[in-house]
């Protein structure tokens, strides 16, 4: 009998189960000690703890690229195919997959983004994918089954609020040769996929010109009409943007 796909995400659910105890206690010593951008030392110590603690397996690089960062790498070789017997490995590259843990907080206002349930998920769905592998080595009698090498990674993502995190990995060659990259965000609803939005701030000043409002009015420039025609102009274009689009603006 085939190994079902049912039984590997059974056994997914099964690994995350295992480690619900130290995956709550991980959330909530993140949300209990929010800190911010770039300064999330005691966040990145307890998620490299973590991850030292899942077995001699797990090969873990704390201050990965930058201080608050870290790296966890787990390498499955691949099994063999067929009732007949082990075949030869195939030299292939693994596919690489990663998994994101953000642990910021938000100034004031402590993980009210959720940030700590970020860092479980991905550690989560990390060990899921790990004990979904490895039932790949122990399928029904009379069958090896095939599967490819996997290289999962996990990878902590400081600086998430506004401070250009993931940026500064991604110059650095965080993510440099990985196929796939995962990530969940806490959500009212269920979700497997949600398209998201790229944004970009753009600054405009305006400048005026002063004059006497009695005498010379027609010498001046008024930088103040200039930015609530702007102001206006925009908000009436908003009923011709696509449903994609969003312009959002502060004085």
């Amino acid at each position: 009998m085939a190994l079902r796909l049912e039984d590997v995400k059974r056994r997914a659910a099964e690994s995350i189960e295992a480690s619900s105890e130290r995956l709550g206690a991980l959330s909530r010593e993140i949300w209990s000690r929010p800190e911010l951008a770039y300064e999330e030392r005691e966040a990145h110590a307890a998620l490299t703890r973590f991850f030292a603690g899942c077995g001699p397996s797990w090969s873990v690089q704390p201050r990965y690229k930058l201080e608050t960062a870290f790296r966890a790498d787990w390498q499955w070789d691949g099994a063999a195919s067929a009732a007949q017997g082990p075949r030869e490995p195939e030299p292939a590259a693994p596919l690489r997959l990663g998994f994101l843990c953000e642990y910021d907080a938000l100034p004031g206002l402590g993980h009210a983004c959720g940030h700590n349930l970020i860092a479980e998920v991905g550690a989560a769905a990390a060990l899921g994918l790990k004990g979904a592998l490895e039932a790949l080595r122990q399928p029904p009698a009379g069958l090896l089954p095939r599967a490819p090498a996997v290289q999962v990674s996990v990878i902590g993502t400081p600086a998430e609020e506004g401070a250009a995190g993931k940026a500064k990995l991604i110059d650095a060659g965080a993510f440099d040769n990985l196929d796939v990259v995962f990530m969940a965000h806490p959500y009212q609803e269920d979700m497997a996929y949600k398209p998201a939005l790229t944004h970009h701030n753009l600054t405009v000043k305006y400048y005026g010109k002063a004059s006497h409002a009695a005498a010379y009015p027609w010498e001046g420039v008024n930088a103040l009409d200039a930015a609530v025609l702007a102001y206006n102009n925009l908000s009436v274009l908003r009923q011709q943007m696509k449903p994609t689009w969003r312009v959002h603006g502060e004085p």
